[in-house]
């Protein structure tokens, strides 16, 4: 009777340990992301308080400013369940933007906003690690 206990209360704690890691990773935007067009790469990792995207890697051909290093997305805080805003830096015209992104199992949109959020251009990223 004890060991069947002992046994129960075990699996209990290891589902439980499992379904909290697994919550956990859902929310993860860490990690390389593959632009939806296949021209770019950016690592998203803990910057601060927040998390920060750098581009990583550019196809090569592709016609852009940007360059491997920059910094895209600053100060991006959480906001909810897989969502964060803060600012994007645009290298096409070299202006800041602010910033949303959300995350739905393997895939990441983000869009820059201006005027308050009224127009906003959105990506799509693929997980690329």
């Amino acid at each position: 009777m004890v060991g069947r206990l002992i046994l129960g209360v075990g699996l209990g704690v290891g589902l439980s340990l499992a379904l909290a890691a697994g919550q956990a990773r859902a929310d993860d935007v860490t990690g390389v992301w593959l632009r939806e067009s296949g021209a770019s790469k950016v690592k998203f990792a803990p910057c601060g308080g927040a998390v920060c995207g750098t581009l990583v890697w550019i196809k090569e051909g592709t016609d852009t400013p940007a360059k491997v290093g920059q910094r895209l997305f600053s100060d991006m805080k959480s906001t909810g369940p897989n969502a964060w805003a803060g600012s994007y830096n645009n290298p096409d015209d070299g202006k800041t933007y602010d910033a949303k992104m959300t995350l739905s199992g393997s895939t990441l949109t983000t869009a820059g906003c201006a005027f308050g959020g009224v127009i906003c251009r959105s990506s799509t990223w693929t997980r690329a690690n």
